[in-house]
Formats: C-alpha cells, structure tokens, sequence
C-alpha cells in the first residue's frame, strides 16, 4: 500500500466512522476530510472541486426547489387527502391506503414532505376510527422510502446511480426505469406491512399506554402530567410584582415557571348583569393589576419561591373545575411537530420569541418519549420535538398554518384543518403542469437530466408557486448537497489512488466462487447495514464504483448490482435516525427505538431477498 493510498483509506476510514458517531454535522465531516486531501496534495484542485460542479449534486439541489414549490402549492394536500379517502373501512384497509397513498407521492415529490403533510391526517383518519395512530405511522414512513425507488429522481442514489452508468458509457437510464424494480420493492413492503410486520407494530405505544388514544387535549394534559403542575395565585394590592410587564419578570428563566393565563375582575363601572372575572391570555406585553388571579405552570419548590418573593397567596382551585377552564371552547392544548430543517432547529423558545409570535404558551417538550418541562425556554429545539402547546384556538391555529418549520399533530379545535398558504389560486394547477412537464422531459430523454429539473425549480419561481429567489436558497437543505459533493471527492481521491481497485479485487477473489447472484446479494447486504448509519444515501457513493469494477472483473453486467446498492442505500428502515421521515414518525407516534430495528431489518432482508431474485428478471447480468 503506497503512502497516498494509506492516507486516503484513513482519511475515508475516519470520516465515515465520524459520520457514524453522530456527534457532527456529516456534511461538515465530509468537507474536513475533503480539505485534508487537498492539502496534502492527493487532490489537485479541480479533483478537490469537481463534486461540487457534479450533474448529481446540482439536480439535487434543484429539486428542493421543485419539491418546495409543489408543497407551497398545496397540490400534495389536495392529491393525499383525496387518496385517503379511500382508506373508510378495516384497519387492514386503511393500512394499505395509507402506504400506497405515501409510496406514489414520495415517488415524484420529497418523502419527508410527504410523511410532513400526511401525519395529521393518517392521525386524524385513526382516531376517527378509535385507533392508535402508530398503527398508521411507521408504515407511512417506511413506505415513503419504499416509494421513493420507483422514479430517477426519487432518491439520491437513483440519480446518482444513473449519472455512473452513463458517464461510463454503459446504459442511458429515463424517468421510468428504476419503476419495474421499484414496483417489486414497493410491493414487497405492503405485503411484509400487511402480514407480518402488522403484528409487529407495537400494540399498545407510549401514547395509548398513557390513555391518550384519542389524543384530545385532555388527555394531552393527562399525558404530561400537566395538571399536576398547575397552581393559582393571588396578587394583593401591595405585592412588588404589581404594574410589572410580563416580560419584564422573566419567570421562565428565574424561577422555571410559566404563566398561563390571568383572571381579572371586571371594572366597576360595568354593568352589574356583566361584571365577571374575565379571563386574560399571558401576553408578554400584559401588566400585572391588584387583586389578579394568575394561573403557572411550574414545580411546587419554585411557585412557592415566587409566592414568597412576590408576597403572593394560594388560590385553592378544585382540580375538576381546572381541567373543564384549561382546555374549553376558548383555551386549548395541542402538539406540534419541529420539522426537518426548520429555521426553529437548534433554537430556543427565547430566540424564536416564541411567545410574542403565537401568543401561546410552551409547557413541555416530548423528545423521542423524554418530558423535558424545566427550563423549557432555553432548550436548544431538535427535528422531531413534540412541543406540548397553551393558548386560545385561535391562536393555535396560526400556529397549525405555520407549516413551513413545524406541524400540528395533536388536536386542536374541531374545525382545525392543516391549512397552506397559496401564493395564488390557480397554485396547484400551475404546480401539477411544472412536474408534469419534467417528468415528461426526463422520460423522453431529449435534453440532460439536471438541465430538465434546473428548469422545473426555474418554473416554480418565475410562477410564484416559490415566493422569490430568496425562499429558494433557503429551501435547499444544504447538507445532503455538500455531503454528496464532498464524498464524490474523496472517492475520487481513493480512485485515484488505487484503493476502488484493490478492493474490488478483493471482493471479486471473494464474490468469484458465489456467481452473479451470490455478488449483488453481497453489494445489497454490505450497503443495507451502512445505510442506517450513513444519512441521505452517501453509501452508494461509496460502493458504486467498487461494485463497478468487482462487475467488470467477473465479467458480469454491473447494471442489476447497481440497482441494488441504489435501493439498498435509499431503503434505511432500521433506525429512527436513519432518515427524517424515521425522525418525524417516532415523536409523533410514540415509537422506541427497538420498534425500528426490528421491524426494519426484517423487512430490510425480505425486500432484499426479493429484489436478488427479480432484478435479474429486468437487467440480466
């Protein structure tokens, strides 16, 4: 092994076991190892920048832009909500209804947007039929994976398992190519989902453990224990906290308290048929009055600390009648849902004004079944949070229209639906004829494939259905782009080098006594366990070109082996981190880790076995 040879497998070694560990940006890991080679010289310059310049990379970009001016549209909602229609009958039923309706969407638009819009609905679908929605849920999330295969631009690794067989000149691949292989993949997960993995799905989940199946607002409350927490005070004529602002006070921040709501008597000079206690939101602009009933939310310890501070008295409440006043036809209590890439991601409360914005109240955070309710306003906010939420429904409901960084997935009023903003009327329509008229340019192949989708994100500007240039850039999840144009030069440095050639010889001393079958069963297996592990189908990259070479040295067609590795690296079902429809399904859910493994590597290793045997079938070797 010569000396550049060594420094790039260490270089490739380390950076996929740092990708592994987790605890740092993959993207920026990928950059770091990239940088480190063109130091030292095993890159020269436009080696080190050619990935960034990739067709595969900027069609991957592009299609954050497409995908986001479809979902600005509302076209998804309009298409989902009609294909679930469908789904009134069995359990059984309403199972396969959902997988198919997530598996055709995520073939032609981003799979996390469509797990995004389809978890209120599939929700609000199961509790109409008095079931718990993780019967629903994970099999929606594996589906949008499994559904993802079946077109070009499905998955990164379709698109870049595309670009190496034409670059090298051996088959041009169109839109609908990967559909045959994709069907047969897709199937054999309804199937899996429909018989064994439905009794795998967990019967009773945290959720429905807690009494919450119905997830009405009290039993939100329930499930938080939030009632517990719940104290009135009162605030005589001569406490200091007197014609104090709100915001002035900081509670959350000096004494771990919130408050919730105020009750005020009503003036003098009113009517006596109308003087009432009124009952007032905690805004941050409200000044504290003599004799004000407030309502916190906090520990006993430190409400006590306040009553002392402040000079405040205990209200005695009967819990009964709180229940009945903090969940009512004007005050209600939902979940929402930190989106993937949300601009909320890694901020707090305070930095997000959360608050001042929505006018409601956070009283705990749901982190994949962890209840994080002490100093709530200064918890950096992950993707896949659950933010138990107080306030008036109509404020509420500005929150469940805010769907670009979040989602609602508890109840709110009755008559809450999701609700989008259309940039114009005719959105879904103009939407509907821009994907249309790239998928008709991918299939006929006239013009290059990243040029077809340039143009589609081009059309979704200049058409409004993206606001502006602006929104575009922002809509592009700069991760996965970076990571894939990274990792395309460090395998192009380990190609370099000798190291794709000495390891497929490897593999083809190893795979020349299995035959052709015996390899893509390898290819499959060695790309399924890395794919959990490796975000946005990296792996591919990383095993494309050796099984490239391992194919040619046996003399085998390497197109069915690459059909593997593509399907292999976008099929990542067997862990909640895997992808960000795995993230989103198991807060919203209620899952455990344990329930993806299993039931991932299951399927995993069915699908696989099925696709050993078919793909041949479509690309003989």
């Amino acid at each position: 092994m010569t000396q550049p040879l060594f420094i790039t497998v260490l270089i490739l070694v380390c950076t996929i076991a740092c990708i592994i560990y987790g605890k740092f940006r993959a993207d920026l890991i990928a950059l770091v190892g990239l940088v480190v080679l063109g130091l030292t010289g095993i890159l020269s310059l436009e080696e080190l920048l050619a990935g960034f310049a990739n067709p595969v990379v900027i069609t991957i970009a592009a299609l954050f832009i497409v995908s986001a001016g479809i979902f600005n549209s509302g076209l998804v909602d309009e298409v989902g909500n009609y294909l679930l229609k469908f789904g009134v009958g069995s359990e059984l039923k309403l199972l396969l209804i959902v997988m198919i309706t997530g598996g055709l969407l995520s073939a032609f638009f981003s799979g996390t947007g469509i797990v995004v819009i389809l978890i209120p609905i599939v929700v609000s679908m199961a509790l109409k039929k008095k079931m718990s929605p993780s019967r629903y849920l994970l099999p929606l999330a594996y589906a949008s994976s499994l559904g993802a295969v079946l077109t070009l631009i499905g998955t990164a690794p379709n698109i870049l398992i595309s670009y190496i067989l034409q670059s090298e000149g051996i088959v041009k691949l169109n839109f609908f190519d990967f559909t045959p292989i994709g069907l047969v993949a897709f199937a054999a997960g309804v199937v899996f989902m429909l018989t064994l993995g439905r009794k795998l799905l967990p019967e009773e989940p945290l959720a429905a453990r807690n009494s919450v199946k119905e997830l009405s607002a009290r039993e939100l409350a329930g499930m938080y224990k939030v009632y517990d927490r719940l104290h009135y005070l009162h605030i005589p004529g001569n406490s200091d906290i007197v014609g104090e602002r709100l915001a002035n006070l900081h509670l959350p921040f000096q004494y771990e308290i919130t408050l919730i709501e105020i009750k005020r008597k009503a003036k003098e000079k009113q009517l006596p048929l109308l003087s009432k206690q009124s009952v007032i939101s905690a805004k941050a602009d409200e000044v504290l009055h003599p004799d004000d009933i407030i309502l916190v939310f906090g520990e006993v310890e430190n409400v006590e600390r306040l009553a002392v501070d402040y000079e405040l008295e205990y209200k005695h409440f009967n819990p009964e009648q709180i229940k009945k006043h903090f969940v009512s036809s004007k005050f209600g209590l939902t979940e929402i849902l930190i989106m993937p890439n949300s601009n909320y991601e890694n901020q707090t409360l305070m930095d997000m004004q959360f608050r001042e914005k929505y006018r409601c109240n956070v009283l705990a955070i749901n982190r994949n079944g962890e209840y994080i309710q002490t100093e709530v306003g200064t918890e950096r906010l992950k993707q896949g949070d659950a933010l138990l939420i107080h306030g008036e429904w109509k404020n509420i409901e500005r929150i469940s229209a805010d769907l670009e960084d979040m989602i609602v997935i508890g109840s709110a009023s009755e008559e809450v639906v999701e609700q989008r903003e259309r940039t114009q009327s005719k959105a879904p329509i103009i939407a509907a004829a821009i994907t249309a008229l790239m998928t008709i340019l991918l299939s006929i192949g006239a013009i290059p494939f990243v040029l077809s989708v340039v143009i589609a994100a081009l059309l979704m500007v200049v058409t409004g259905c993206v606001r502006s240039m602006e929104e575009a850039y922002q809509k592009i999840n700069w991760e996965p782009v970076l990571l894939i144009a990274a990792m395309m030069g460090i395998v192009r440095a380990l190609e370099n080098t000798g190291g794709v050639r000495l390891i497929s010889d490897w593999f083809a001393i190893f795979f020349d006594y299995t035959g052709p079958y015996g390899l893509l069963a390898g290819f499959y297996l060695l790309t399924m366990l890395l794919s959990p592990f490796i975000p946005y189908g990296v792996t591919a990259i990383v095993m494309a070109p050796i099984a490239l070479l391992c194919s040619n040295t046996l003399g085998i067609s390497p197109i069915p082996i690459l059909m593997g590795i593509a399907i292999a690296a976008s099929v990542a079902l067997s862990s909640p981190k895997a992808t960000s429809s795995n993230t989103l399904v198991m807060t919203a859910g209620e899952y455990q880790s344990k329930d993806f493994v299993l039931m991932g590597i299951l399927l995993q290793i069915f699908v696989g076995i099925v696709l050993v045997l078919t793909i041949p079938l479509f690309f003989p070797f």
